[in-house]
């Protein structure tokens, strides 16, 4: 049996769609960086940017380890991916929102604590609605969906975890570091 089609790309278009990859991502990022600055506050964003390339970089990783093979479908994946990881990381960040007003008296530490175990369930359970389905893709489909579904199974456990354990924690880090200001010592 003969193919039907094949496809080659050169070392060339290769780099390009490398660096057009890189390209979208890292702007993707950015976007996401500006939304969660203006939407929340800009103590926000550097959790939600780490969690968002903790993510790419996760399937990215899964993919290289693998030995499999880079694709449009893959780009789009992770792009996927990143937005996937985003709208869950902004259910939490809007909980803890939405708890500093309710919850003044406790320490931002408390609240973070209390907002992720408030939406832990839901989390969880719109992960694995959307990975059943994309199991699926996975178990029943070929090629170019094999691969797509592959990146968005390995992304979906990435983007829960970072949206737990990545993107809070290291939000109240960030505001314990920088933003609680030690006493100053007066001058002699």
């Amino acid at each position: 049996e003969q193919a039907l089609r094949i496809e080659w790309v050169g070392p060339k278009a290769g780099k390009q769609l490398r660096d057009s990859a890189r390209n979208a991502v890292t702007i993707a990022i950015l976007f996401i960086m500006l939304y969660v600055a203006f939407r929340f506050d800009m103590r926000f964003a550097p959790g939600v940017v780490l969690a968002c390339v903790h993510d790419a970089m996760f399937v990215v990783g899964a993919f290289a380890l693998l030995q499999k093979e880079f694709t449009l479908s893959t780009i789009a994946a992770v792009l996927t991916i990143v937005g996937y990881s985003i709208n869950d990381t902004i259910v939490v960040f809007d909980r803890i929102r939405e708890n500093l007003s309710k919850h003044r008296g406790k320490s931002f530490y408390d609240v973070i604590n209390m907002s992720v175990s408030e939406t832990l369930s839901r989390t969880i359970l719109t992960s694995g609605a959307t990975m059943l389905s994309v199991l699926a893709f996975f178990i029943w489909g070929t090629g170019v969906i094999k691969d797509f579904a592959f990146a968005m199974v390995i992304g979906i456990l990435a983007g829960t975890y970072s949206s737990i354990y990545v993107a809070a924690p290291l939000t109240e880090w960030i505001d314990r570091r920088f933003r609680t200001q030690s006493p100053k010592k007066p001058r002699p």
